[in-house]
């Protein structure tokens, strides 16, 4: 009941958490709102912990000064000799708002399946611009892999999956492997942020693109416009840094093209390396449809299933 009304019930306004400003104008309960009424028959997809999978909450994975960022793991309770593939969970809000309880149903469906699975915070426009959402999922991949034992995950099969702006931190986090720009003050400095597999969950891969329509939320995360500051805008992208040491990957899209702008020409790219990848379109989808039946199910299959296929086969 905890996660159900911190995750469903939050009302759009204005808060401070450690002095910070944070804008909770994305939630479920208003995604419900607006996109039933062209859909009458979605459901909220809410969070019930299955049988046999553990969690702790609010677990501190990074702290810079007085800043710490904090994330909820759902884990198998069942012990593994060979150790479960972990997953590192991040929401989507336009970079700007949106919680890490909204990952909450989907981490309690992996964990079910066989997967450690961390959602996390992390810092948002209002507070830090880029680079410093991606240098937190990096933190957080390397705060995974220094806690690998207490979680029995198996340290070489780690994953990130994110919801529309997560999804492009994931694919960013995933496309940069290894190149210390990106990897920030988080701590466990010794740890590798390397990802072997990454879930977009209609998250753009190209800010400046023919079928990109990004504006102001993506002006307030990168630090200014394009005209002002082209030079970050493509660097954000992911899309830019895809290559033969990118992992492999699924997408999973709804029906409307902007929101996985440069997905077409990343493939082309995998393909020219010979790269895992997965395609899947939900027709006739709003923008956020994890949250919601009929769509909840299939993007849990279709992750399980591509996450099955890179991790669980080897």
């Amino acid at each position: 009941m905890k996660f159900l009304v911190a995750w469903v019930l939050m009302i759009p306004v204005l808060v401070t958490a450690q002095s910070i400003p944070r804008d909770t104008s994305f939630t479920v309960y208003g995604t419900y709102i607006k996109e039933s009424k062209g859909r009458p028959y979605i459901r909220v997809a809410q969070p019930a912990m299955p049988e046999g999978v553990k969690s702790k909450e609010n677990i501190i994975y990074s702290t810079m000064g007085n800043r710490e960022l904090s994330a909820d793991v759902f884990y198998p309770a069942k012990k593994s000799k060979k150790g479960y593939p972990a997953v590192v969970m991040i929401f989507g809000g336009g970079w700007r708002s949106g919680d890490k309880s909204q990952n909450v149903p989907i981490a309690q469906q992996l964990a079910a399946k066989g997967y450690v699975a961390m959602t996390i915070e992390y810092r948002l426009s209002q507070e830090a611009q880029y680079p410093a959402a991606v240098q937190d999922v990096k933190a957080a991949i390397r705060w995974l892999r220094a806690n690998a034992k207490q979680y029995n995950i198996d340290k070489s099969k780690i994953a990130t999956l994110g919801m529309s702006a997560g999804g492009q931190l994931a694919a960013l986090a995933g496309t940069t492997n290894g190149i210390a720009k990106f990897e920030g003050p988080g701590g466990n400095a010794k740890q590798s942020s390397d990802v072997e597999a990454i879930v977009n969950i209609d998250g753009t891969l190209a800010f400046h693109h023919p079928e990109s329509v990004e504006g102001k939320a993506a002006s307030e995360f990168l630090g200014g416009t394009y005209q002002e500051k082209p030079e970050v805008w493509e660097e954000a992208a992911p899309l830019n840094h895809t290559g033969k040491h990118t992992p492999p990957i699924i997408f999973i899209n709804s029906s409307i093209p902007r929101f996985h702008a440069g997905r077409d020409d990343m493939i082309r790219i995998l393909d020219k390396y010979g790269i895992y990848h997965e395609e899947h379109t939900l027709p006739d989808t709003p923008h956020p449809f994890w949250f919601f039946h009929p769509w909840f199910e299939p993007t849990v299959n279709y992750t399980v299933q591509f996450l099955d296929k890179v991790f669980k086969k080897k």
